[in-house]
């Protein structure tokens, strides 16, 4: 069972990524403990961690901020995911059973429900769903967590990129390609694909960037956010 940090730091990482805390918002330890039904120590201690995959700031006598996206946090992420994501599909040569496509296959179709719906949240879980299971295709399930972590400054740049014209139709599309050629067992084609998918980030990375300046750094550094004036 998760320890009560645990929990905490799960909850306040879920509604960074999602966009719910907005990068540049400040943030309270008394306000979040009292919203999560707990104390002040374990809210504490998940703001540390998220500092550490900078997901949050801390300014001294200022206070602790989200931290606004980092374009080059992003291409490390992207680099990490890349490698271990098409590193594992390799592995998925000559032990893809029909389960595994079977598994792969519903997810498209909740995938395409999701989109039909509008459902921003529950397409990205969906997403998440589909690239851990083609990494546990490869053998490689345990890796997934690593992935996950690594990637937070990615996964807003993602959940942003979501609403933009066509975009989930394309995804589905390119998720299946990879799944079609992993069926036909042209691995080598499907690692291709796959690495074309996921690089598919950065174009939209200048697309967002372009309508939502504030929410990124420039040059890889966060601005020092300003204290706002006591009120009388």
């Amino acid at each position: 069972m998760a320890s009560t940090r645990q929990q905490v730091h799960e909850q306040i990482r879920a509604r960074i990524i999602r966009l719910d805390l907005e990068p540049g918002s400040a943030l309270s330890e008394n306000d979040l403990a009292a919203e999560l039904g707990v104390s002040r120590t374990p809210v504490r201690e998940s703001l540390i961690l998220l500092g550490d995959e900078g997901l949050v700031d801390v300014y001294p006598q200022l206070g602790t901020f989200v931290s606004r996206i980092r374009p080059a946090d992003i291409a490390s992420a992207q680099f990490v995911r890349e490698a271990l994501e098409c590193a594992a599909l390799r592995g998925a040569a000559g032990r893809t059973s029909p389960r595994d496509l079977t598994d792969l296959r519903r997810l498209l179709r909740a995938q395409g429900d999701a989109a039909e719906d509008g459902d921003m949240d529950g397409f990205f879980r969906l997403d998440e769903d589909f690239h851990a299971r083609l990494m546990a295709v490869g053998g490689h399930a345990s890796a997934w967590p690593v992935v996950a972590q690594a990637k937070a400054q990615l996964d807003r740049a993602r959940r942003l990129s979501l609403p933009l014209t066509q975009q989930l139709p394309l995804l589905i599309g390119q998720h299946t390609a990879v799944v079609d050629l992993l069926e036909a067992a042209d691995l080598t084609a499907a690692e291709e694909s796959l690495r074309e998918h996921l690089r598919l980030v950065f174009s939209d990375v200048e697309k967002i960037r372009g309508r939502h300046p504030e929410l990124f750094t420039q040059d890889g550094e966060s601005p020092r956010p300003r204290r706002r004036p006591a009120a009388r």
